[in-house]
């Protein structure tokens, strides 16, 4: 049975707003009981959870921000982006809800990095995270593969293609990385490029992009937070997607130890959208899991 999903437009008017360094950042809470905070990738928004949303809340107190350049919250042109400081939002965001509790975090693509650091500093006594789960993201940067669009954006120029880029750039780019069935409604290419495109987003895609050689400077505090004990993982990873989907699981299965993987056929970049049910049935099945200390290493889907 589908999953119900919230219009962009409801979503947009259930969010609220608070001040980062003198930004504002929309963000999104609801629900009861263990927080559960979630990070979305790039070039999107929080809207990516809205059909994990509601029967997350039903267990949770979920929450979500628009992270700094993205989506509804503030795009300051002259501003150095870094997964560094989006840490940093997530931790103001915790502290501006008074929450000290324990987070866990469920994290997609340039998510998957913010919670890479939040391990980072779990380990370092900075953080509290009590479980991880992530769907595709780029957490070994050398079994990455880095878009085109990407690369040009990355280039002397990327200040030209990004403010050239256009919804068509989208729907070109993002139909390469879904499942071969699963491609998104023209409905929602729209309302992803309305959120890209929200207060003059293309005028710093170009510094957006520069995750990805953060990643490669980071690596090894981050690969190295993955692979010390103490906060239970989870990998949930759509092996269609051509960026980070089979190769990104082998890789993970090399590098850390015991590792917990779920592979979900026909599915790619974006899991959450593409099979929500799966995911919200695999990522509950890993809560319980917690709570029974049973085993269970690997599973298909």
């Amino acid at each position: 049975m589908p999953m119900a999903e919230i219009p962009l437009r409801v979503w947009r008017t259930r969010g609220q707003s608070f001040s980062f360094r003198g930004q504002s950042i929309r963000y999104w809470t609801a629900g009861q009981g263990e927080p559960l905070l979630l990070l979305h990738g790039f070039p999107t928004a929080s809207w990516d959870w809205h059909y994990l949303w509601a029967p997350l809340s039903q267990r949770f107190r979920v929450i979500a921000c628009d992270m700094l350049g993205f989506g509804d919250s503030a795009k300051p042109l002259n501003h150095y982006y870094s997964l560094m400081e989006q840490a940093d939002l997530q931790q103001a965001l915790l502290t501006h809800l008074d929450i000290d509790q324990p987070m866990h975090l469920l994290a997609h693509d340039y998510g998957g990095s913010v919670a890479q650091e939040l391990l980072s500093r779990h380990h370092e006594q900075r953080a509290d995270i009590a479980s991880c789960v992530f769907l595709n993201s780029g957490l070994f940067p050398e079994s990455c593969q880095i878009p085109r669009v990407q690369k040009l954006l990355l280039s002397r120029l990327g200040w030209l293609v990004g403010r050239s880029f256009g919804r068509d750039d989208l729907v070109r780019n993002v139909t390469q990385i879904y499942g071969p069935c699963t491609h998104p409604s023209e409905s929602a290419l729209d309302d992803c490029w309305s959120l890209i495109a929200a207060n003059n987003g293309t005028r710093i895609l170009h510094k957006l992009v520069g995750y990805q050689p953060e990643r490669r400077q980071h690596r090894e505090r981050w690969v190295g937070a993955l692979q010390r004990e103490g906060v239970p993982l989870r990998f949930i990873n759509g092996i269609a997607d051509p960026l980070s989907g089979a190769d990104m699981v082998e890789r993970y299965r090399q590098l850390v130890p015991n590792p917990d993987i779920v592979q979900l056929q026909g599915i790619g970049h974006y899991p959450h959208t593409e099979a929500p049910a799966q995911v919200l049935r695999h990522y509950l099945a890993f809560r319980e899991q917690l709570l029974s200390y049973l085993p269970q290493k690997v599973a298909w889907s």
